[in-house]
């Protein structure tokens, strides 16, 4: 894929094919390590900068939004003799955030994935359709309408990028995950458990994760309608806003790799490279030029991916701060290594495709000559060699059933499913297989052998082994008519991840048919397992009211208070959250005996009722006397007005009107970027920027300043907005800190008064510069003092020195005073009143502001006049000698 982002990057000056991109066979035929022969196997204009290609028996299928396309060569003379759009509608045209790459499935399936460059608006084979977008555009021309809350043919609301997964013929489309940025590939084991990457938008937050059918990886809003940044509470993480780690109803985030620009994932099951690298994860990440290893292990239902460790890279020490698309910072040749994805071939060996150029990302490219690498790793002093595999064949077969190679080994599926239950005893064979890869393949095939296979795949429900029993059920789900005996026989399973995986496969079936057995599965949550507590929040969905009494019923010890349940009783009614829990969550969340995050919880739970009993519980929350609390139910009221809570309350008539408060929360989230190390500095540049833009922003910029907490390379930005704000009070304010020079640089005052002035431009310069503050009869501001009599008071030259000296004579009563809150808000203007209860302070709009102390974190008083130097205001030694005579004439 050469052909990208032509508009974005100069066709003329980088390798482009005007005939389309293409698909190359490039070959090693005597076995020496490098390519010696290339050919085109096609070249088509559909072809623009395609992001996946899988070849799968005969079929070779490119993933180029909005088409998937599969090439046929049924002759085999490695050039297509038909074309298909197998499915079309994908959003991301000539876009990162698209259409990726397929794989092949051990239960018969194609599985991939899409990014977030919607909408996807894609109609099946068999005539089902797929509704998903969300609030994202951009990124090309192309992408320019796009919007949340769309609803599929199954009646649920996808949103963002999604995990999917369809037969050989592109029917029975189905949203296996949903909720992604842009995980740029999607791979599934021969256990079926799926796994991704996904990257991030503050190159902090980019993360590994297994991925849990039904799962919300919770980049978006719930409905795709609010970016992550709109949802961010001021004592989040970024990491924990960006993936909505907090909400209910969204899976864990899993390994948070920081930085960077994860691209292709595989996992190891080939002996080839040596017992220490089997069940290894790989996942690349072209921004860091680094693949990662990561050797998960069960933990709870889920996975715990361990320590994460740099498998390759190219570089001698971690790309943690790596810039995305800055070639200055990346200009470095060792930071060319830009691996796009990894794969098993049928050798054992691991293959590397690396574009090699000195950005990623901002749909950019530098490389002119289109210039890439294909890396193969072996074993030092091994010599790993590809079978040969001839499909037409049992053994054959079977050995293409055995490869490392995903595509390759799913042909070799499809193939022995092909010869029917005279497989059966090969079949059983691999079922002492040393590799437990082999053994869960092998377990796929008999399912898919018939009745007799089905009977050898249901004595192991019984297997000693979780992992076995966990394959079989997979496969059973899939293949069996009716699968509901077999989740009565699974209900009480000792492994958490088989009844997890059990009640994810209860979703597919009436809630009327599967009741029972899902309330028997409540029993095994334990309190701590959040991968099992989704998977039940899945299952009942819209039946949480109807299932609440029967969560007390079991979980509930007589007479025990909400503030006194257990973490089990806590953690259900939270992810639940029906309506009639809104008393108990409010007790929880005012019950000074519980931790604050137990506490926080049960706001946050109650914030996710769309229900006025949930509102008026949060409104007698705001007014609690533990301010941590009141103020997150504060926060919770300003920010669901705009939202979910939208139509459920007259805001206006009850006087909570929240903007002030909802617009404080927003600020804070922006401060908190500022000042977290780990954000580069053009995200914190854009933070301050959207700070200067508000008023409340702006206070807060002012008491980062005051308190020494601006990072050294951001501090002349800020003084910059500052000084240039258009709210001259802030001007006013900034010039205090943000020192500036005198403009009349060695000009004296006789020098001025040798000027001749103009009073009639003295009365316009009084009228732009100097009436914000001061009064001259009816006119002007009251927040310095009356200059209507100044001329009895000053003569003209030492008025002059006081303009050009403000700090020369400050007059008593306008000496000024900076009051940090504990809230982070920065407030500035004059002494009106001072107790032990409270402070009152006129700022310089005029407005008195009375605080009380217990808000105040530090109060000062500044040395300095508040009235800005002549610079500050943009006055001039002419401007000065008009302004000087114009107040000496006034009567």
């Amino acid at each position: 894929a050469v052909n990208y982002r032509t508009f974005n990057n100069d066709s003329t000056r980088t390798l482009h094919h005007e005939k389309g991109d293409r698909v190359m066979i490039l070959e090693d035929t005597d076995g020496d390590g490098k390519a010696d022969r290339s050919n085109v196997f096609v070249q088509d204009k559909d072809l623009v900068s395609p992001l996946g290609i899988a070849v799968i028996g005969n079929k070779v299928y490119v993933s180029c939004s909005p088409n998937l396309i599969v090439y046929t060569d049924a002759d085999g003379d490695d050039h297509p003799d038909h074309k298909e759009i197998l499915l079309s509608g994908f959003g991301g045209l000539d876009h990162d955030h698209s259409l990726h790459a397929v794989l092949g499935g051990m239960d018969g399936n194609l599985y991939f994935n899409t990014g977030n460059a919607g909408p996807h608006i894609v109609t099946d084979k068999s005539g089902w359709t797929l509704r998903s977008g969300s609030v994202y555009t951009g990124g090309t021309p192309y992408n320019t309408s796009n919007q949340g809350n769309m609803r599929s043919d199954d009646g649920k609301v996808w949103v963002g990028g999604l995990a999917l997964r369809m037969d050989a013929e592109g029917r029975h489309l189905k949203v296996l995950a949903h909720n992604f940025r842009n995980a740029y590939e999607l791979t599934v084991d021969s256990r079926g458990d799926m796994w991704q990457n996904d990257n991030d938008d503050q190159v902090v937050a980019c993360r590994t994760t297994w991925l849990m059918e039904g799962g919300n990886a919770g980049y978006f809003s719930r409905d795709g309608t609010r970016y992550w940044q709109a949802d961010q509470r001021p004592w989040q993480d970024v990491f924990t806003a960006h993936w909505h780690q907090d909400d209910p109803g969204v899976m864990p985030a899993g390994d948070n790799a920081g930085a960077g620009s994860p691209t292709g994932v595989v996992v190891n099951e080939s002996d080839a490279l040596g017992p220490a690298y089997l069940g290894m994860l790989l996942s690349a990440d072209a921004g860091r030029n680094v693949i990662f290893g990561y050797h998960p292990q069960k933990h709870l239902s889920g996975y715990d991916l361990g320590e994460r460790h740099n498998f390759i890279t190219s570089l001698r020490d971690d790309n943690a701060g790596y810039v995305w698309n800055d070639s200055a910072a990346n200009a470095q040749p060792q930071k060319w290594f830009r691996p796009s994805d990894v794969a098993f071939g049928t050798d054992g060996a691991l293959y590397i495709a690396d574009w090699y150029d000195p950005v990623v990302g901002g749909h950019q490219m530098l490389d002119s000559a289109g210039y890439g690498r294909i890396y193969r790793i072996a074993p030092k002093g091994k010599k790993l060699q590809a079978p040969s595999i001839d499909l037409n064949t049992t053994e054959g077969q079977l050995t293409a059933l055995r490869s490392a190679a995903i595509n390759v080994r799913y042909t070799g599926l499809q193939r022995l499913v092909g010869g029917g239950p005279a497989i059966i005893p090969r079949a059983k064979e691999m079922l002492s297989d040393k590799n437990p890869y082999h053994r869960a393949r092998a377990i796929w095939l008999l399912s898919q052998l018939g009745a007799e296979g089905l009977v050898e795949v249901e004595k192991m429900l019984d297997d000693p082994d979780e992992d076995t029993r966990l394959v079989a059920m997979r496969s059973l789900r899939k293949a069996a008519r009716d699968f509901l005996p077999y989740a009565q026989k699974l209900v009480n399973d000792p492994s958490p991840a088989v009844r997890r995986e059990l009640i994810i496969a209860l979703t597919e079936f009436p809630y009327e048919r599967t009741k029972s057995i899902l309330l028997e599965l409540l029993d095994g949550y334990d309190g701590k397992d959040r991968w099992y507590l989704e998977a039940l929040g899945s299952a009942l969905e819209g039946h949480e009211s109807e299932v609440y009494p029967e969560v007390i019923r079991r979980f509930h010890a007589s007479g025990q208070r909400a503030d006194e349940w257990d973490e089990r009783l806590a953690g259900l009614a939270w992810r639940l959250h029906p309506v009639r829990a809104a008393a108990d969550l409010k007790r929880r969340a005012a019950a000074a005996s519980l931790p604050e995050r137990e506490r926080s919880k049960a706001l946050t739970a109650l914030a996710f009722i769309n229900a006025r009993p949930a509102v008026e519980a949060m409104m007698s929350l705001s007014r609690e006397e533990d301010k941590v609390i009141a103020g997150q139910a504060t926060y919770w009221l300003a920010f669901r007005q705009g939202n979910d809570w939208s139509a459920l309350w007259d805001w206006r008539k009850t006087g909570m009107d929240l903007a002030h408060d909802r617009t404080v929360a927003l600020m804070k989230v922006r401060r908190n970027r500022i000042l977290d190390p780990r954000m580069p500095l053009h995200e914190k540049k854009a933070s301050a920027r959207d700070m200067a833009r508000d008023a409340v922003g702006s206070g807060m910029l002012l008491a980062l300043v005051a308190e020494n907490r601006i990072a050294p390379e951001l501090y002349s930005y800020v003084g910059e907005l500052m000084l240039k704000n258009e709210d001259p009070t802030v001007r006013i304010q900034a010039a205090a800190y943000f020192k500036t020079k005198d403009p009349a640089g060695n000009a004296s005052v006789p020098e001025i008064e040798k000027l001749l002035p103009n009073v009639a431009n003295g009365r316009e310069v009084f009228a732009k510069s100097c009436s914000t503050c001061h009064r001259i009869n009816d006119e002007g501001a009251t927040i310095g003092p009356d200059l209507s009599a100044i001329k009895n008071k000053f003569d003209r030259k030492t008025l002059l020195e006081n303009i050009i000296d403000p700090n020369a004579a400050i007059v008593f009563g306008y000496e000024t005073w900076t009051i940090d809150l504990k809230d982070g808000q920065s407030l500035f203007g004059f002494l009106i009143a001072d107790s032990p209860e409270r402070f009152t302070l006129r700022d310089l709009s005029g407005r008195d502001r009375v605080i009380e102390s217990a808000l105040i974190l530090s109060k000062k008083k500044q040395e300095g006049s508040v009235m800005p130097s002549p610079l500050a205001l943009g006055l001039s030694n002419q401007d000065l000698a008009n302004v000087s005579a114009y107040l000496m004439s006034l009567k």
